[in-house]
């Protein structure tokens, strides 16, 4: 089976993660997606082979030096035949290349150009540098910090949610323009991003409500084992996993507290819950929780995830060889589909490593020229 994307051609400038991972979410989907990358270092992210590799896969990579005429020449003959550019420069610098969105649809109008940038293209911020740490902070994921400094976020929201909000609106877009044969430039915010993710809690906020807390729930939380593993529990507001777990851990003076009561006495029952379950390993757990149907998982570390019998069971990775006769191994496409493939078919691609294919396919001469 071909993938639901093949023959959509993606042209990607964007560097680091948010861009690239989107791009790999599409190359995923079967877009031929080519990596624009500067010639004689490439994408920074190059600098961290391992990283870079986890989302390059799939992606063909060619060198271009957009600051030469020649070359700017080269790259306008590749837009004319792609469907998609995808940038990630701050707001105004692709203009000034001469590779902004009012250049390139005069070269392809049913061109579909996405932006993505920390704040977006307008507002006071869209200047401002930041890592994610600095749109997770003022998006509200980091507010009760306490500020020592150490309180950094667990993963890079602001970079996997635009991308993941990129790739969406692209096909969108695709899909759009098989209807009214119009291209369209996308602007994509990672704070944006990040504040539609927090919708149920801000939508609450602006409208006088007070968000949902389910942190407050003395069963929702983690929980250390005899045998040094952890594990979660997320019973939130659910009366009937309270019961079965108050009658797994031999609490029957709690069982019929409500979900209020259970709040107010949180710090005792937590108490509770965390003597109980230090009492046994996390392989009696497993067992028990299941057998009584609470919902619990077992707090993994990345390395603990790859060997995890269920993403095993599903196929989550994959290995794909290299030219070299060494394997690479990844995480495929989440998104499983009946009537279409989200293989991996492609290795990390050298720098530059298809320039001449590339342009040759795309009816430009070679780079020799």
């Amino acid at each position: 089976m071909s993938g639901p994307l093949e023959g959509v051609v993606v042209l990607s400038l964007a560097e680091q993660y948010p861009g690239p991972y989107a791009t790999l979410l599409l190359a995923d989907l079967g877009a031929d997606v080519i990596m624009v990358e500067r010639p004689g270092s490439g994408d920074p992210a190059r600098a961290f082979p391992d990283f870079f590799s986890s989302i390059a896969r799939n992606k063909r990579s060619i060198c271009l030096d957009l600051k030469s005429e020649h070359e700017l020449q080269r790259f306008y003959r590749l837009v004319e035949q792609a469907d998609v550019v995808l940038e990630g420069y701050a707001p105004g610098t692709a203009a000034r290349l001469g590779i902004g969105y009012d250049r390139l649809k005069e070269l392809q109008p049913r061109l579909i150009y996405a932006s993505i940038s920390g704040y977006g293209q307008t507002g006071p911020y869209r200047s401002r540098p930041g890592h994610d740490i600095s749109f997770q902070a003022v998006a509200g994921l980091m507010h009760g910090q306490t500020g020592s400094g150490d309180d950094t976020p667990a993963a890079p929201f602001g970079d996997v949610s635009a991308a993941m909000f990129a790739a969406f609106a692209i096909v969108t877009a695709l899909y759009a323009r098989e209807k009214t044969k119009l291209g369209t430039y996308i602007d994509v915010s990672m704070t944006d991003a990040l504040v539609s993710w927090l919708t149920p809690f801000v939508a609450i906020s602006m409208n006088g409500g007070t968000p949902i807390d389910v942190t407050q729930s003395p069963a929702y939380g983690s929980f250390a084992c005899a045998d040094g593993r952890v594990l979660a529990l997320s019973i939130a507001h659910e009366d009937h996993f309270w019961r079965r777990l108050c009658s797994l851990l031999t609490l029957p003076e709690s069982a019929e507290l409500g979900h209020a009561q259970r709040v107010q006495r949180r710090a005792v029952l937590r108490a509770e819950i965390a003597a109980r379950i230090l009492a046994r390993d996390l392989a009696y757990w497993s067992k028990e929780l299941d057998a009584h149907a609470i919902p619990w998982a077992p707090v993994n570390d990345v390395t603990a995830v790859t060997t995890d019998p269920h993403f095993v069971s599903r196929g989550l990775f994959v290995d794909i060889p290299r030219a070299d006769g060494s394997i690479e191994r990844h995480v495929r496409q989440p998104v499983v589909f009946s009537s279409y493939s989200t293989y991996v078919r492609l290795p990390t691609p050298g720098l530059g490593e298809h320039t001449d294919s590339v342009i040759a396919a795309l009816g430009s001469r070679k780079t020799d020229s």
